[in-house]
């Protein structure tokens, strides 16, 4: 009876151990995380032979979630140390700005990376036509949720930095941004910011965005620290 007991007490801790197991398995996995929304369209699955992630392959780690902003309503505002502040609509972006067309690499500090094309128009563009004032030297990114993100302005215009609206050859879906994300190429996935509502000039070099302002990297370069 003893060796009956202890027999069936090991199958049951093995069988705990293999759920146990099992569990952590499936939390690293990207397939777990993988989010439950659809899209319009079919997206591509490589570009030029070069294969792509999915625009499912993402973890959702927003400060406050999803955001859904009307295209009807939305403007992009750039303002601060300017000549004049500029709003654009959306279809004035995409219809009065070239567009580009970039497979860039987005890697995230929880370990994850997807490899998609991004299109979008060069914030340089956007630049270009508002007269940006000697003293300004960072921007600022201003998103819907609050959030916000800094670069010096010679990274934006010296990496031709984009502002996508289109991943994998699909309009930028509510989830992963619409209308507009930052694909900055070189940068953790935090400097990414989604949803931009405004682009500001600033003097302020000491300016330090959401995650920075809690410890992580202002430069958020790729091949540093994500942390201070």
């Amino acid at each position: 009876m003893i060796n009956i007991k202890i027999t069936r007490d090991r199958t049951f801790h093995f069988i705990i151990l293999l759920l146990i197991l099992l569990l952590i398995t499936l939390l690293l996995s990207n397939n777990f995380f993988k989010e439950d929304f659809k899209i319009e369209g079919s997206e591509i699955i490589s570009y030029y032979g070069e294969e792509l992630s999915s625009i499912y392959d993402f973890r959702e780690n927003s400060i406050k979630g999803y955001q859904y902003i009307s295209k009807d309503n939305y403007e992009l505002k750039i303002t601060g140390l300017i000549n004049k502040s500029q709003n654009f609509s959306y279809d004035e972006i995409i219809n009065s700005f070239n567009s580009f067309k970039k497979v860039i690499t987005l890697y995230c500090v929880e370990g994850w990376d997807v490899k998609l094309l991004w299109e979008g128009i060069l914030v340089k563009d956007l630049l270009d036509i508002v007269n940006i004032s000697e003293k300004a030297k960072i921007i600022i990114f201003h998103a819907v949720d609050g959030f916000t993100t800094s670069f010096p302005i010679d990274f934006i215009i010296d990496n031709n930095i984009m502002l996508v609206y289109k991943i994998n050859n699909i309009t930028m879906p509510p989830e992963r941004g619409f209308p507009f994300q930052l694909a900055a190429e070189g940068k953790w996935g935090y400097k990414w910011i989604k949803w931009v509502t405004e682009i500001e000039l600033s003097d302020n070099i000491y300016y330090r965005g959401f995650w920075e302002s809690r410890g992580y990297s202002n430069d958020g370069d790729l091949n540093k620290s994500y942390l201070e």
